[in-house]
């Protein structure tokens, strides 16, 4: 990345820490570690082997989970297809599933692929602030309710879901409850037991590991309750055939490590940098902070200028920020986050995500403060001409 890029776009990916490029590296090549870990019949495959071990530790610990409730996957996406399609298999015949507008494609388009095999999907509403509540899915929950799916932080504003008070009625209700928890890892405190989870998807490149590796959290109690989306080896307790990838998850384990111990002070520090960027932006006129009153998370911060005239590719350059999530970027489409919180289209036209991060500096903070207020005052002739015309 060019030494003058001003990255604001975290949520997206992180870069990886280099202490776990560090550990990662020692993994390839004939000199390191690199030899498959399910060869356990000589020492190249054991010592790969208790490094994965090690990984899925260092992985358990930083959610309060035991090391074999963790499983290896590709990514969040995996995980959360295994964990509802896993889930639908074992339960032979299709039932009822609640989720939420907010959830990312990864959990909106797996429950579109349940609903066509006929599973019955109801979407919770969010409230004002962006927060899924306990009265919204208490509302959606019914007889037939055998799953419910949600976000722990969402990717696009940043709040915060109560997972712990949810999970209490999900239960009671006889359901089971998974969590995407990808935007969470390493942001805020997270303990499967303490909050009632049953399954849960994380990734390693939202918490400066590498792409390609994740993880699925899967209870003890409910571990026979899922169907194998892959096989061909039994890998992973039967639930995901392939080859392990050691680099990788020694790298998602690196970074869980460090997360675990520097977690607390990296999100002070965010949280500083988020108010110094808030205080320089949201004094402009037509600028403002979506979901700002939810409870949330300091690293991301959505906010629309709405302004006639702003579109988002005006702040491109040597600043990197997002106009909605990357999946909704990729598919050129309004985000249904914004949608379901209140936003025509034409405000989501105008809304930008900057998602903060472990490198991000005050510089990084001033920086984008300039680039903002340089094109609200572009954009104040627009205002004055638009609001003359109206005068007519």
């Amino acid at each position: 990345m060019s030494s003058s890029l001003h990255y604001f776009d975290y949520a997206a990916t992180t870069p990886a820490d280099p202490r776990v490029i560090t550990s990662m590296v020692q993994c390839l090549g004939i000199d390191g570690v690199f030899a498959n870990p399910a060869s356990t019949s000589h020492p190249a495959g054991m010592q790969a082997r208790n490094l994965v071990e090690n990984a899925r530790a260092e992985v358990a610990r930083l959610i309060g989970a035991l090391p074999d409730e963790i499983v290896w996957t590709s990514g969040a996406t995996e995980s959360n297809n295994l964990a509802l399609k896993g889930f639908a298999d074992s339960a032979g015949r299709p039932a009822h599933i609640v989720t939420s507008r907010l959830e990312h494609k990864a959990i909106l388009d797996t429950v579109a692929s349940l609903e066509s095999r006929g599973w019955a999907v109801s979407y919770a509403d969010p409230d004002r602030n962006g927060a899924i509540t306990v009265e919204a899915i208490a509302k959606a929950l019914r007889p037939g309710t055998a799953i419910v799916s949600l976000m722990l932080v969402n990717n696009e504003i940043g709040t915060l879901t109560d997972i712990a008070a949810i999970s209490a009625i999900v239960h009671s209700a006889g359901a089971l409850l998974h969590v995407d928890a990808a935007q969470a890892l390493g942001k805020t405190p997270i303990d499967v037991n303490a909050s009632g989870i049953d399954l849960m998807s994380i990734s390693a490149h939202k918490a400066y590991g590498p792409k390609g590796i994740g993880a699925l959290y899967v209870s003890s109690a409910v571990a026979q309750r899922l169907a194998p989306q892959m096989h061909g080896g039994g890998h992973e307790r039967g639930l995901r055939s392939g080859t392990l990838a050691t680099h990788q998850i020694v790298g998602m384990g690196a970074a869980c490590a460090i997360a675990h111990e520097e977690m607390n002070s990296d999100t002070r520090r965010i949280a500083k940098l988020g108010e110094r960027l808030l205080a320089g932006v949201l004094p402009l006129e037509r600028v403002r902070q979506n979901a700002r009153d939810g409870l949330r998370i300091p690293h991301t911060l959505s906010l629309t200028i709405d302004h006639p005239g702003f579109f988002p590719f005006m702040l491109v350059g040597d600043l990197a920020v997002s106009s909605t999530s990357a999946c909704n970027s990729a598919a050129g489409t309004p985000s249904h986050v914004l949608s379901a919180i209140g936003l025509s289209d034409q405000a989501s036209a105008r809304t930008i995500r900057l998602s903060l991060g472990r490198f991000t500096t005050e510089e990084d903070i001033d920086h984008a403060i300039t680039c903002i207020r340089q094109v609200v005052e572009q954009c104040k002739p627009r205002v004055a001409a638009v609001q003359a015309s109206a005068s007519v």
